[in-house]
């Protein structure tokens, strides 16, 4: 078997038949880096009978003046094919080193352990050990299971199985987000598709989530979009419909509050301790409903057209639609705008034949602490937390790695 550089066609067609995949390792996703100032190419490796068996995209990164390569989401290979693997590891390792890339870092989809959450069970995997041990023994080292994300993808993902009609997925939606649903929908929340000109919306509800610039989000839209991979929804607040429904709450809450008075004058002198205590909440409640008609009186004169609460861009490949990014207005958190598009894209997808809806990475479920509402968040729809391997690094170069380690120092007090 030998090495060699794959076109973008060829690639392409063994991501297309190989069983394993993901939206990281696909030539759009290669597109998208490589205008991010990442090098970018593809290997493959191919039997005697001119059949490709493992591919990987490689993005280089340069470093000062060295060079450090990555493949999202690991190798495209069977892991538990030790001979397979220990091929294509040593043959990497000498075109990586013939192009003087002193390491690559790899974050592969090696399932440790599945967590279902209805019933809640943990199931570990267990041909895990075995291939970890074994990557160890060809000399990738483990960066450690870390618990939030400081790992080059994430270690753990929220992943929703749609296999269920859309009743019975609603009913493994937790009580509480079912409640959200239903009070967003009815308050005039609805959700459209959006195009390209939505995008800056969108950027301003996620600038602050991620890394990457308004420019990478532009350029996943194009490139996914060029194989209908790619899709743009908002959550837009109908203010009008905001309006009619808070007037509808307010009368009915006036009509409560005017039951629980009369009781009392009935009984005047003898209303209990109960009765006046519900008075008290009622009016709370009446005080509530006419600070939300206010409010959506307000949101109506000033907003005519609705007000985008929420979106969220998500990648299509082969079976699993993916949550790349989502964002929301703060300001109108308690409309839940956020809750109501989620859902509405389990459903389309699981309509359109999707097998998985992954609503991306979460941290660690048993210690989330900073990142407990995220977590809280996904894992609220039902979905599966499938724990990964995390990070490995391969030294492809050591006397550049070593020089890149040693001069780090140095590197920092110019920076400083």
């Amino acid at each position: 078997m030998k090495l060699k550089e794959l076109t973008n066609e060829e690639f392409q067609e063994f991501t297309q038949n190989y069983l394993v995949s993901s939206v990281f390792q696909t030539p759009e996703y290669a597109m998208v880096m490589n205008r991010q100032n990442y090098d970018t190419f593809y290997l493959g490796l191919v039997d005697d009978t001119g059949n490709v068996v493992a591919a990987s995209l490689i993005l280089v990164e340069l470093l000062g003046k060295f060079q450090y390569a990555y493949a999202p989401r690991g190798f495209l290979i069977d892991y538990q094919d030790e001979a397979l693997v220990k091929t294509f590891t040593t043959q990497v390792k000498k075109f990586l080193g013939k192009k003087n890339i002193m390491a690559i870092k790899i974050s592969p989809m090696i399932t440790k352990s599945i967590v279902h959450q209805n019933p809640k069970e943990k199931v570990d995997i267990p041909t895990y050990d075995k291939t970890f041990k074994y990557l160890k023994k060809l000399g990738y080292y483990h960066l450690g299971y870390n618990r939030y994300f400081e790992a080059f993808k994430p270690r753990f993902e929220a992943i929703l199985e749609l296999d269920l009609n859309a009743n019975q997925m609603f009913q493994k939606v937790k009580k509480e987000f079912r409640t959200k649903i239903r009070m967003s929908d009815k308050n005039g929340v609805r959700i459209y598709k959006g195009t390209v000109q939505n995008l800056s919306y969108f950027y301003n509800m996620t600038k602050n989530k991620y890394p990457r610039g308004l420019r990478y989000f532009q350029d996943a839209f194009e490139l996914y979009q060029k194989r209908n991979m790619v899709d743009l929804y908002f959550a837009l607040l109908d203010t009008k419909q905001y309006l009619v429904n808070a007037q509808r709450e307010f009368q009915n809450q006036s009509m409560i509050c005017n039951r629980v008075t009369e009781e009392i004058f009935k009984n005047k002198g003898k209303a209990s301790n109960k009765t006046i205590s519900r008075k008290i909440a009622e009016d709370n409640k009446l005080a509530d409903r006419k600070n939300d008609l206010v409010r959506a009186t307000n949101l109506l004169h000033h907003n005519p057209d609705g007000i985008i609460l929420a979106c969220a861009m998500v990648i299509k490949y082969k079976r699993e639609a993916y949550l790349l990014m989502d964002g929301y207005e703060p300001a109108y958190k308690r409309l839940n705008a956020k809750h109501l598009l989620i859902w509405k894209l389990m459903e389309k997808y699981a309509k359109e034949g999707f097998a998985v809806f992954n609503l991306g990475g979460i941290a660690d479920p048993e210690n989330p602490e900073k990142y407990k509402g995220l977590d809280e968040f996904k894992l609220g729809f039902g979905a599966n937390v499938v724990e990964y391997l995390g990070d490995l690094e391969y030294i492809t170069s050591r006397p550049l790695y070593m020089m890149y380690r040693n001069t780090a120092p140095f590197r920092s007090k110019k920076k400083s």
